[in-house]
């Protein structure tokens, strides 16, 4: 079994929609504005979407190193505007999606080999408790598991975090509310979630921080551009410079 690496860092959800990727992209671009060497895997296998969200089209992705014909390396894109790298997945393949689990754990090897050339790996987890998602999850030893004020977003976050927390490896768990109306709402989504952790799983996975619902977010998807270069101050981009200062402090 790999062991966790320090620098791995994965982001969960639970649930879809909630805003996991457009997390991942936004953390990964801020790492690599504050001058560090950084690679987005998307392994949300055979939904992915990263490079849709950042307008890019990869010669090679995932399913090309599946097939045998290039390897994990020579699949990373450089996102040129934000400065990072990614290895971009392919949304709707069926092949990706029913990986056996050898190949994903091959797959997972060369990630765990390609990190050494990283200050960070960030991992956009699919939503649910599949396998693969926690195979992938156990290669980070920190996991950032994003949630929305929404019921079924704090049920399913706490199923993931009950799952994962019950493996041999687990990561450190992080709270980010994303999507919230105020700081306070943010913090009180939070405190129902590490409420149940502590009442029936006996952990208290601190909170990372609250990010304010933000039109510019959606404006930033909608154009296929990180929010960075899309709207650079705006309140969703300052929250999760806040957010970034910290894992990177950590």
């Amino acid at each position: 079994m790999i062991e966790p690496k320090n620098n791995i860092l994965a982001i969960a959800s639970g649930k879809g929609g909630v805003g996991k990727t457009w997390l991942a992209i936004t953390l990964a671009h801020l790492f690599a504005r504050s001058g560090r060497h950084v690679l987005l895997f998307d392994g949300d296998i055979g939904l992915a979407n990263v490079d849709v969200q950042l307008g890019l089209t990869p010669q090679r992705d995932l399913s090309n190193v599946l097939s045998g014909r290039h390897t994990l390396k020579e699949a990373i894109t450089q996102y040129g505007e934000g400065g990072f790298d990614i290895i971009a997945g392919r949304s709707g393949s069926a092949t990706l999606a029913n990986m056996p689990l050898e190949k994903l754990q091959s797959i997972g090897e060369d990630l765990c080999n390609l990190q050494s050339n990283y200050d960070f790996v960030l991992i956009d987890l699919g939503a649910g408790i599949e396998q693969h998602v926690q195979y992938l999850a156990a290669l980070a030893a920190r996991c950032v598991v994003v949630i929305t004020e929404e019921p079924t977003s704090l049920t399913d976050a706490y199923a993931f975090i009950k799952i994962t927390s019950a493996k041999e490896r687990k990561p450190d768990f992080h709270i980010v509310v994303n999507q919230a109306a105020t700081q306070k709402e943010g913090e009180s989504t939070y405190h129902a979630l590490n409420k149940a952790c502590v009442n029936f799983l006996n952990v208290s996975p601190p909170l990372l921080g609250v990010v304010r619902r933000d039109n510019k977010v959606r404006d930033a998807i909608r154009s296929q551009k990180s929010l960075l270069v899309k709207a650079p101050h705006s309140t969703a981009a300052t929250d999760m410079a806040a957010l970034s200062i910290k894992l990177m402090q950590k």
